[in-house]
């Protein structure tokens, strides 16, 4: 009997493990954890996968031109969280909207790039030059912009004074060209943009028939 008593003690029962009630709190909060992850995972799938229309220009749109819908196409892109950063084509274009920035063709509008006439700081002016202008030219870089005042009239042509830097890392925003009909003289126009302080200077020179040149400006600035 002792013998018996002592083997049966020495190898205990082992507990059985119940299975687990849909009433137990861990198991509960446990699905819940899965289905929040599943639909955050999804509702971040969805909102990278949905594209929103924007506005996009057709062809350069230098700053102060007036914003028309001839001047835009609408493109569909997926932009995330930045869908408030371009001009969304749902909302149409504002009234009496101007271009405050050089707008790229092809690039997204940038909401930021839109205002009115009466929020330019700068307004674009045209410079005639007859000279070729510098290798790399074009809208968006900086130009210095130096004029030559008539001095005197000789039977020679006029003559003219020391050229002059009137204006120092002025913003291109437009360029064109006129041939003439044999295609063997051409003139350019750059437009630059330019502050109300500096303009009266700039309108002397260009009503006294100045000679106006323009140099690249490397630095990008004054």
């Amino acid at each position: 009997m002792s013998g018996n008593a002592s083997r049966t003690d020495r190898n205990p029962t082992a507990p059985r493990i119940g299975r687990p009630s849909w009433r137990d709190p861990r198991l509960i909060i446990g699905l819940l954890l899965v289905l929040a992850s599943t639909a955050g995972v999804t509702a971040l799938v969805g909102s990278l996968d949905r594209t929103t229309d924007v506005l996009a220009a057709r062809t350069e749109l230098p700053v102060g031109a007036r914003l028309e819908s001839g001047d835009l196409t609408k493109v569909a892109v997926r932009l995330g969280g930045s869908e408030k950063k371009y001009l969304r084509a749902s909302s149409g274009l504002p009234e009496d909207a101007v271009v405050t920035r050089l707008v790229r063709p092809g690039e997204l509008v940038p909401a930021a790039a839109v205002g009115r006439p009466d929020e330019l700081d700068r307004k674009p002016v045209g410079l005639p030059i007859e000279d070729p202008l510098p290798a790399g030219t074009e809208p968006g870089v900086r130009v210095d912009v130096w004029v030559a005042l008539p001095e005197a009239a000789t039977g020679q042509g006029t003559r003219f004074e020391q050229p002059r830097l009137l204006l120092e890392g002025a913003e291109v925003s437009e360029i064109t060209v006129r041939e003439s009909a044999l295609g063997t003289d051409s003139r350019s126009r750059v437009y630059v943009l330019v502050a109300d302080e500096t303009m009266p200077a700039l309108l002397n020179a260009l009503s006294n028939d100045a000679k106006i040149a323009v140099v690249l400006n490397p630095r990008g600035g004054p």
